[in-house]
């Protein structure tokens, strides 16, 4: 089966626990529908670049699935009409990464981008 890749952005005012359990929700919407959610994190609450819904924060999610693409189109549908979130973003990857993701990944733990102040 295709390996995704979703992040869910949720309203600022629901409680941490009420975010998380969106996760859950449309974890068994796609187990529902033939699908299977490989791991899930729960990002927090973070700072948007722009207002969505005249929220300027949002709880963020991040879900890694292996399931068919009927079950990932009935997922985002479902989020769409779901009053708590306000943006979902599904990716088709190829593999998924191991490890946690980068969002939750110490800054020391990312890797030496070079000398930015290098010059040529």
């Amino acid at each position: 089966m295709p390996l995704y890749e979703h992040v869910l952005i949720a309203r600022q005012d629901l409680s941490n626990a009420q975010a998380e359990g969106l996760i859950e929700h449309f974890s068994t919407v796609l187990a529902d529908n033939g699908g299977k959610v490989v791991d899930h994190e729960y990002w927090g609450v973070k700072t948007m670049a722009y207002k969505i819904n005249k929220n300027r924060k949002g709880h963020y999610a991040y879900i890694r699935t292996d399931a068919p693409s009927a079950a990932v189109l009935e997922m985002e549908r479902l989020a769409r009409l779901h009053d708590d979130v306000m943006r979902v973003m599904s990716i088709k990857v190829d593999a998924h990464e191991e490890g946690p993701s980068v969002q939750m990944q110490k800054r020391d733990d990312r890797g030496d981008r070079g000398d930015r102040r290098e010059r040529r």
